[in-house]
């Protein structure tokens, strides 16, 4: 039985998937952005605090999108340029 790209989407374990950050220094502190999911960013005070709050924002959007994907009106299309 072949497996569907919704069941490994579903199915994904948080703890193998790794994700690359920019972390941005600033005088308030760092700002943290996860390029791979866009709108994906946090900050923090310090560079350790900017990114626990990017890996909790990361586990937040992949739930989001997660329970995104039970929306049957959501459609991905490809528009050609």
């Amino acid at each position: 039985m072949p497996c569907s790209l919704d069941k490994i989407v579903r199915y994904y374990d948080p703890v193998l998937m790794n994700y690359h950050v920019t972390l941005i220094k600033s005088e308030e502190g760092y700002a943290v952005i996860c390029p791979g999911l866009p709108g994906c960013c946090s900050q923090g005070a310090t560079e350790q605090e900017a990114l626990q709050n990017i890996r909790r924002a990361i586990q937040e959007y992949l739930g989001v999108m997660d329970t995104d994907l039970d929306r049957p009106e959501i459609r991905e299309v490809e528009v050609a340029i």
